[in-house]
């Protein structure tokens, strides 16, 4: 680790098969917590190559506990997270909202590490049940139309990472990778991610994969599309500058989206807002995420997912579908 150390501080970058056996070897505790946090330290205040990042992905997703849920064509809405913004929690809320317009979801999360309140966080608070146990998944899917897959329980070679994210308490590179490395492996991924250096090295690898992808960064900084500006996409035929004039809505003020600063604040509008009685900026940009993931699956506009996912929040679908999984949760 130490001549690896002193590479990365000289601004040379490793190798995808150095970058992975790095990880492998975290996973198997051959390095000190010391040394981990040095590690994750250099690469926040370096960029990240595309063979790093390669790597990194690689050795998680070779590590993880796989969960075979390919049958339901599903799609993963997930932001990096990691752009200080404590937006409420708007990839969940529109994971199910996507999940009652018909669309099944493999929603991967975690808890907050660099903001307020992360997915699982959320989730956890409305009593939604974390479990790696295919049996129950598959009856989410099934029944509510989405499963959570709390990251923890399908990357346990992170058990080492852990705490030192925690106490560091910023954004790290595992935050590049969170939506890389769903244990399900969807055909079909939204990401969200903090900066356009990302949503290039995003669109890379994901043009190298069989899935539907969209990547998504708001150009005024969020990991998502915000409403308050112009967002960069990215998808499998197209890289285009969205506006909110394109869905015929008007622009958001960032006060608009704020989500709270504890679990407890979040879990309240988060049940709110998918209750029906958000406001239409909280609509908006809910289903301006959800109709875009919709969109990627059905191989519709972004308009006509925009429709689709209004339906589903307003006519209840998508509160049909969150009351579902936590009845399933506590059965």
């Amino acid at each position: 680790m130490k001549a690896l150390l002193n590479r990365l501080i000289n601004q040379e970058s490793i190798s995808s098969e150095e970058a992975k056996n790095v990880l492998v070897n975290i996973s198997n505790g051959k390095y000190n917590q010391s040394q981990i946090a040095s590690f994750l330290t250099v690469y926040m205040m370096r960029s990240i190559t595309i063979d790093e990042l390669r790597g990194f992905r690689d050795a998680l997703l070779e590590l993880c506990i796989p969960v075979n849920l390919e049958d339901y064509n599903s799609i993963d809405l997930c932001g990096t997270g990691g752009d200080g913004k404590d937006t409420f929690n708007i990839s969940t809320l529109s994971s199910f909202v996507t999940a009652g317009a018909g669309v099944h979801v493999t929603k991967h999360g975690n808890y907050g590490v660099s903001s307020a309140c992360g997915s699982s966080n959320v989730m956890e608070h409305l009593g939604i049940k974390f479990t790696n146990d295919i049996g129950f998944l598959k009856r989410s899917m099934d029944e509510a139309g989405i499963c959570v897959l709390h990251a923890p329980l399908f990357h346990p070679a992170m058990k080492n990472v852990a705490p030192i994210r925690k106490e560091l308490g910023v954004k790290t590179f595992f935050n590049m990778l969170g939506p890389m490395v769903n244990p399900a492996f969807p055909k079909n991924q939204m990401v969200g991610v903090f900066n356009l250096e990302l949503l290039r090295l995003y669109g890379y690898l994901y043009q190298e994969s069989e899935k539907n992808y969209a990547v998504v960064h708001a150009l005024d900084g969020y990991d998502e599309i915000s409403l308050t500006g112009k967002t960069k996409v990215i998808s499998n035929n197209s890289e285009a500058l969205f506006g909110p004039e394109d869905l015929g809505l008007n622009k958001v003020e960032q006060t608009e989206i704020f989500g709270g600063n504890t679990v407890p604040q979040a879990a309240e509008l988060f049940t709110k807002i998918i209750n029906g009685n958000g406001t239409e900026a909280h609509n908006n940009v809910v289903c301006a995420n959800a109709g875009l993931a919709i969109a990627t699956v059905k191989q519709i506009s972004h308009m006509e997912g925009f429709e689709l996912a209004k339906a589903s929040l307003l006519n209840g679908k998508a509160k049909a579908s969150l009351d579902k999984l936590i009845e399933l949760s506590r059965s």
